[in-house]
């Protein structure tokens, strides 16, 4: 069942079957839907550059860029909503696969120690950019200078990792024969802060 679920995620596999629009909706629900935290949203930019202006998903990048950070703005904003209307639910709310309270405690943190620039460098960091939106909600960041920072953060995360695939794709064509790699390597560097800010939380609240 595990393997299945794993090829299921393997970002190829969606690029290549869902195409566009599985593509907006996973970027979209990893950015701001707390049970969208688990999904490949670095790995899948990168791929997606990748296979960028290909037969395998034929779009020129920065047509591909500019419905991604569409999709990773309002994801967020959904995040900050949703943060926003259901704050006293999601702080009482038993936990599950999909929910766990520390995912907020690590956002909060995050948030704290950096401020408004947590959702630009917080979207590189696989859970932060998840949570972070929803704790914006949460303790009622202005709207106005939200939404500054959600645009830059996403127009940033959404066109450096599509980029880097891009131009390595075609510096090195024989790339797309490596991808499984690529994807471990991407899933283990994308993974090392986040098993940091785990370990840190949990020394705060063991």
């Amino acid at each position: 069942m595990l393997d299945s679920l794993f090829e299921y995620l393997n970002p190829q596999t969606l690029i290549q079957q869902g195409g566009l629009i599985l593509l907006f909706a996973i970027v979209f629900a990893e950015t701001g839907l707390f049970f969208g935290f688990f999904l490949p949203g670095d790995s899948l930019l990168f791929i997606a550059g990748l296979l960028c202006d290909s037969p395998y998903l034929d779009l020129h990048p920065a047509l591909l860029i500019s419905i991604l950070v569409i999709g990773a703005t309002l994801g967020t904003l959904a995040g900050y909503l949703t943060g926003r209307w259901t704050e006293t639910y999601l702080r009482n709310r038993k936990e599950n696969f999909f929910y766990k309270k520390k995912y907020l405690d690590i956002a909060q943190t995050f948030y704290n120690k950096h401020g408004m620039v947590a959702f630009i460098t917080g979207r590189f960091l696989p859970v932060v950019r998840t949570f972070v939106p929803i704790v914006a909600g949460i303790i009622r960041i202005p709207f106005s200078r939200f939404l500054l920072y959600n645009f830059v953060g996403a127009l940033l995360w959404v066109s450096l990792l599509v980029m880097a695939g891009y131009l390595l794709g075609n510096r090195f064509p024989l790339l797309i024969d490596h991808i499984e790699l690529i994807i471990v390597f991407l899933i283990v560097i994308t993974s090392i802060p986040v098993a940091i800010a785990f370990a840190r939380q949990k020394k705060i609240n063991p």
